[in-house]
This record gives structure tokens, sequence and C-alpha cells, in this order.
């Protein structure tokens, strides 16, 4: 599991990129891929493993100095975390950490599809929470408005 297999030991032949597939793994380029199966496998606080941006890190020597805990690394344990990562807000300097425990990629084959608005969650005919509240102002505006306008009318008559 996890081991590069060279089919072309000698060097010599047509340049390609792709190594060797097996175990459902691909290596291209020296890249490891691990299935979602075999990353499943790692969610013990012995061998612990997280997804992040498609990419395979083994964070069990970590688990002890993360600051929010190792409670919370071993529950995504196995899994994707990048909402939980993202979540967070980590800084820069804890995204450049994880490069240290980078193993491999998430195959191909089991990455979600990303939309390009991945960054709006509304679904389509929902309006997003910052223009409800802009018409709700505006509307509170009129109101208030017609109300002076109508208090001030009826006074002077």
């Amino acid at each position: 599991m996890g081991e590069e297999i060279n089919d072309n030991p000698s060097g010599s032949g047509p340049a390609d990129n792709t190594v060797a597939e097996g175990n459902g793994q691909t290596v291209e380029a020296g890249v490891q891929y691990y299935t979602l199966e075999e990353i499943r496998l790692h969610n013990m606080s012995t061998d612990t493993w997280l997804i992040i941006h498609d990419k395979v890190y083994d964070l069990t020597c970590f688990l002890e100095e993360h600051p929010g805990g190792e409670e919370v690394l071993i529950e995504q344990a196995g899994s994707d975390a990048t909402e939980s990562f993202e979540d967070v807000g980590h800084s820069t300097d804890a995204r450049e950490m994880l490069m240290q425990y980078y193993v491999g990629e998430l195959h191909m084959d089991d990455r979600s599809e990303q939309k390009p608005n991945e960054g709006n969650d509304a679904k389509p005919g929902e309006s997003s929470s910052w223009t409800t509240w802009l018409i709700l102002a505006i509307v509170a505006t009129v109101v208030g408005i017609v109300y002076r306008f109508y208090v001030f009318e009826h006074k002077s008559s």
C-alpha cells in the first residue's frame, strides 16, 4: 500500500508521466494517489490521515501538538476535513506546516465535483442574507417616511 512501482527501471522508452497503477492507486510524476477506501482505514489515534483540498496528510505525529486538541483531528480522521479546516480559519503558517505531513493526493475518481461559484452557498431562487437585510432596511425606511408624512399631514389639518 502506497508503494511506487516503476515498470520501466532502465529509464528508456517513451516519456510518460504515468509510472504505475495498482491497488487502486496511480503514481503520476512522483505523486501517490489514494482512494477514499484506503484513506478511511487511517482513522485511529495511532494512524490519522486527513484529506484537505484533495491532498492527503498523515497527521499522526502532529496530534499532540495540535493547538485545538487531538480530538478534533481524530474526529475527522480518515475523511475529508476541508470544510472543517476552512471554517476554523487556519493561519498561513498552519497551511505551510501541512506540507511536512503530505503523503499524496486523493484519487481522481473520488474527488467531488466543485462548482465554479463554490463560495456562494445560496441555492437558486434563494437570495443571500445581505440582500435580504438590504430589502428589509429599504422597506423599513419607506414605511417610516410614509408614516411621518401621514402623521404630519393629519396634524396640520
